[in-house]
């Protein structure tokens, strides 16, 4: 199993980032996926969990109306779709496929002026 993370960076607040979860090593589509956040002395916390077929999705209200997690099981991919991103949106994000707990190495938000 094998999760890759992509495209992180600095966006400025009230900015948009996509992020890329690519996933291999295993059927994509019977897996129920999630994206993570953690800032730099915080627990780590969720703030995106979609269905396996991609018709299921949750939010914590912190990220809820400004973020959206997709996919795509021809690409083998997890998209986060952030926008209004907010000073209190910098951690580095995750992606996680419950079923076995694995995890990628992450990738860096920073929002910032």
């Amino acid at each position: 199993v094998q999760l890759v993370e992509s495209g992180g960076g600095l966006v400025q607040p009230g900015g948009s980032l996509r992020l890329s979860c690519a996933a291999s090593g295993f059927t994509f589509s019977n897996y129920l996926m999630r994206w993570y956040r953690q800032a730099p002395g915080q627990e780590r916390e969720l703030v995106a969990q979609i269905g396996a077929a991609g018709r299921s999705t949750y939010y914590p209200d912190s990220v809820k109306g400004r973020f959206t997690i997709s996919r795509d099981n021809d690409k083998n991919t997890v998209y986060l779709q952030m926008n209004s991103l907010k000073p209190e949106d910098t951690a580095v994000y995750y992606c996680n496929r419950v079923t076995g707990n694995y995890w990628g190495q992450g990738t860096q938000v920073t929002v910032s002026s």
